[in-house]
């Protein structure tokens, strides 16, 4: 029963057509011409291995299942190709002289502008395609491909407008590239789970050729990806023998139409032999015998191509021209590319982030007549009043749903205001909920999601740094990804070591995203709404001993709700407290920065110190206020900095050098630092959770000392 299951095709797929008719026989010799090209390109690399100085794969062996797919693939598509699919691309109609822009790494590349690896493609082309940011660790597009197709399925409930169709109303399919190698990575896992729970309109296309670098498919797996795939219930599956193209086409030809018809998930493993090195700085002979060498060579789809031409009553001399044209219209798009001017050095600052869409403070923050509101009721709100305004918006997450609305209750009653389709549960997968927001954007949805503790975004910083934080950038500016990532965050009286830590030190060292951080909910309010409007992936860390103002001492966390129309834009910090000006001229003042639970901390300590404390609450992290953080410094003299994390190499000790470096000739005493001590994690116990922690008794000590200066 075991081998019936994982052996027997769950799909079957019709014979091509081997008649020989005007229009295959047209479509056999568009199929030779790119293989030609992407044979004479390999080649052209082989021989020109010191000017083809960067790291780049090929696609030889690979060819005729790249171009069957790249032939097929239409305009209102998306695809993540990877690294190995230059063939694929040639066959999407993307120009040989294009993608030496890219492996010369030069100015012109219309990819990444010589910021990213040859066959790394993304493309916002009409007449072509969509393909997203593409990264290279292997299996990572995986993710934010099935949430382009989440995004796609959920654009076609809703009938929206920004889902692109064909001249004739046909629905876009979703197509993802990848190695054989990846498929073991829990990551894909997640992936696959996801389409057959949902049923997204999505091919995975894997292209097996029984390498992994130097590893084997028998060191390294027990099943094929098509035997894989049958242990995911309502994943359809088919093989085939990617080296020959009309069986490619064929297979190719039946899952997109299975695809954009059915809207189901399929995978398809197609068996290819690896002709070509793994990269140019990997050379196969370094780890291949000539016996494996030999075997993978026998089926090379170009002599299989070549003879099926044959039978078609092609000439020899007739693809002998192709050929010929072939390589020399190569080595004249080489010669063209190497003269190519490289990237200005000035623009290697460009497009870390897209232009921020809140600058200015606007709305009613204090409308009249209100009550005031606990902040996770200002989260709530702020999240109801976006999605009535916004129908792509979705939120999803670990128990947001219709049941609990969240372990804090920050979406209660939103399921049932909005449906299932848009406020829904998943699994316990942070990589998925953190990756896919990237398809998702790239859509065309605006997503919200949520991470239930802090200390659980570990296993999403995977797609964090290696896709979403870069997609601006090396996209070159076309796929910033416009997400929204909560995260309940920090110690509230007994949490214990896995729900009380603080990350912003870790978030902070990934370059490309936008880190917040509210302590009340006013300004909850208003930085959710910015940062919902923001094109870029911005990370919300939502206190969790604020969310309802039971810890003592903060009840001014505690606000007048805004108004709905309230925006608060990022990188503002605000002084919540001004030390008196008669202190402040007499050189007896200090500013502590601080934000989160901190604020509450300095406040209480302040009370000790009437008229000598100026406090600033940073309110974003990054992009942060320096210019209010440098002013309150050389205004004062003396400053502390406070956190509730760790100290050690932390973002507070950062900050504090910049402050040290910027305003050196204003300081009257060093920058001080307080934050909780450098433990491995926070005790359960609250008492111990007490003397890990800073306390408005351990800020007044340091208030003291630095007044002493």
């Amino acid at each position: 029963m075991f081998k019936d299951s994982t052996s027997v095709s769950t799909f079957k797929t019709p014979a091509s057509n081997t008649g020989g008719n005007a229009g295959e026989r047209t479509e056999l010799l568009t199929a030779w011409r790119l293989m030609c090209e992407a044979g004479s390109m390999a080649a052209t690399y082989e021989a020109n291995r010191s000017i083809c100085k960067y790291v780049h794969s090929t696609s030889r062996g690979h060819e005729a299942i790249q171009i069957a797919t790249g032939l097929q693939l239409r305009p209102w598509d998306f695809v993540s190709p990877y690294y190995r699919d230059e063939s694929m691309l040639l066959a999407m109609g993307f120009t040989p002289y294009e993608l030496m822009l890219q492996l010369l790494a030069k100015a012109d590349d219309p990819f990444s502008a010589g910021r990213s690896y040859y066959s790394h493609p993304n493309s916002k082309e009409a007449n072509k395609p969509q393909i997203p940011h593409q990264s290279s660790a292997t299996g990572m597009q995986v993710i934010p491909t099935t949430g382009i197709a989440q995004g796609v399925q959920y654009l076609e409930q809703i009938h929206s407008s920004l889902l692109k169709r064909g001249p004739d109303g046909e629905l876009p399919i979703v197509l993802c590239s990848l190695g054989d190698g990846s498929v073991t990575e829990g990551e894909v896992s997640e992936a696959l789970q996801f389409a057959v729970l949902k049923q997204l309109p999505v091919i995975y296309l894997v292209q097996d050729n029984e390498w992994g670098i130097s590893a084997t498919a028998a060191e390294v797996r027990t099943m094929n990806a098509y035997e894989y795939a049958a242990g995911f219930k309502g994943l359809e599956r088919m093989q085939v023998d990617g080296s020959d193209f009309t069986a490619s086409y064929a297979a190719m030809e039946t899952a997109i139409s299975y695809v954009r018809h059915e809207r189901r998930p399929i995978l398809v493993q197609a068996n290819v032999p690896l002709l070509g090195h793994h990269t140019s700085g990997v050379r196969k002979e370094w780890y291949r015998t000539a016996e494996d060498l030999e075997k993978h060579a026998a089926n090379d789809p170009v002599p299989k191509l070549k003879a099926l031409l044959l039978k078609h009553g092609v000439t020899a001399s007739q693809l002998d021209e192709i050929e010929k044209t072939a390589a020399s219209d190569i080595q004249a798009a080489f010669n063209k590319a190497v003269q190519a001017p490289d990237p200005l050095p000035e623009t290697v600052q460009d497009h870390v982030f897209a232009p921020a869409a809140i600058t200015t403070e606007g709305g009613t923050r204090t409308p009249v007549g209100k009550s005031k509101v606990v902040m996770v009721d200002a989260a709530l709100h702020a999240v109801e009043e976006i999605m009535q305004q916004y129908p792509e918006a979705i939120l999803f997450g670990q128990d947001v749903g219709v049941r609990l609305g969240g372990v804090f209750r920050e979406a209660a009653t939103l399921g049932e205001k909005f449906g299932a389709h848009r406020i829904y549960n998943t699994a316990i997968q942070e990589a998925y909920i953190i990756g896919a927001t990237a398809g998702l954007s790239a859509a065309g949805v605006k997503p919200i999601v949520e991470v239930q503790f802090a200390d659980y975004i570990y296993p999403g910083f995977n797609q964090l740094v290696t896709e979403i934080s870069k997609s601006c950038y090396l996209s070159n500016g076309k796929f910033p990804v416009q997400t929204l990532i909560r995260v309940p965050i920090g110690a509230y009286g007994g949490g214990g070591p896995y729900h009380s830590g603080s990350i912003e030190s870790t978030l902070l060292s990934i370059k490309g995203i936008k880190v917040v951080y509210p302590s009340n909910a006013a300004d909850m309010k208003g930085l959710m709404k910015a940062a919902f409007l923001d094109p870029n992936p911005v990370v919300m860390l939502e206190h969790k001993g604020l969310y309802w103002s039971k810890v003592p001492g903060t009840l001014d966390a505690m606000t007048i709700e805004p108004a709905a129309d309230y925006v608060l834009p990022l990188g503002k910090g605000n002084i919540i407290q001004h030390a008196h000006p008669k202190d402040t001229a007499q050189g007896n003042t200090v500013c502590i920065i601080t934000y989160g639970m901190g604020v509450y901390w300095a406040k209480a300590a302040a009370q000790k110190y009437p008229g000598q404390v100026t406090i600033v609450d940073l309110r974003t992290l990054f992009p942060m206020d320096e210019e209010l953080v440098y002013e309150m410094v050389k205004q004062h003299g003396k400053c502390l900095i406070l956190t509730e994390e760790q100290l050690n190499n932390s973002f507070t000790q950062a900050l504090a050098g910049r402050i040290q470096q910027t305003c050196f000739r204003f300081l009257d005493a060093p920058v001080f630092t307080l934050g909780a001590l450098d433990l491995p994690a926070v005790p359960l116990n609250t008492g111990l959770e007490v003397a890990m922690l800073p306390t408005p008794a351990k800020v007044a000590a340091a208030i003291g000392e630095l007044l002493a200066y």
